[in-house]
């Protein structure tokens, strides 16, 4: 198999994606088939909120000067480019959590968060765990290619490995290969998570999982499968 490896997942992830997979040896092809903006929010009442929860860095890059009111609060991210994101935003006691929405709820859970606030695009998997309640408040969109990028197409064409970074990014992933007349039998995927990969549905040449749901863990199975030695 080639080297290449397509992206999908939105800016500036995608880039930052781009430089992990050159490390390992691989070809990016970036061709988001997401734009994020920022959107109109208020925060909202607060019961009081024990914690801010954030599932992605797009939450701390895209909430803009509203997010002081809630610096105050213990924020729970999501992986280190989450808490990084949240640190230049403003916060300043950050709970670095699992690549995982639930288990990072789960993380909250068991230290003591009964309420939490997320912080969270318009798209997005509600998080709830045990006595832990969670108001999700969106403060940015992701808003879908209506067709595949020409780059896209063209790395399918070329048998290139196709990189799924979300539930969301394979589903749309599936239903515009389909709307482009696309044989799915003809392409290879990597998932981020056994979310993701169900979320393509069948009918793949092949389709294979990340041991964690990270993005370096995504990649380095993209390594092994286009047969670059990881080290």
């Amino acid at each position: 198999m080639t080297r290449d490896v397509l992206i999908l997942r939105p800016e500036p992830a995608a880039s930052e994606s781009a430089l992990r997979a050159k490390s390992l040896g691989l070809q990016p092809i970036v061709a988001p088939l997401f734009e994020t903006k920022p959107i109109p929010w208020d925060p909202p009442g607060r019961p009081p909120f024990d914690a801010v929860l954030m599932t992605s860095a797009n939450a701390a890059r895209l909430g803009g000067p509203k997010l002081e009111a809630f610096f105050d609060l213990p924020c729970y991210a999501v992986g280190a480019a989450t808490a990084q994101a949240a640190a230049l935003a403003g916060f300043s006691d950050i709970r670095t959590g699992p690549a995982d929405g639930a288990a990072l709820a789960r993380m909250a859970e068991e230290q003591g968060v009964r309420h939490g606030l997320h912080l969270c695009g318009r798209d997005h998997i509600p998080l709830s765990c045990g006595r832990l309640s969670v108001t999700a408040c969106p403060v940015y969109a992701a808003e879908a290619a209506d067709s595949l990028p020409s780059r896209a197409v063209s790395a399918l064409m070329d048998g290139t490995l196709i990189l799924l970074h979300s539930p969301r990014a394979a589903e749309t992933f599936g239903k515009l290969v389909d709307e482009g007349g696309v044989d799915r039998a003809r392409v290879t995927l990597a998932a981020i998570s056994p979310a993701a990969a169900e979320a393509a549905g069948g009918g793949w040449a092949a389709k294979s999982i990340a041991a964690h749901p990270r993005d370096e863990s995504l990649l380095e199975l993209a390594a092994r499968l286009c047969g670059v030695k990881v080290p």
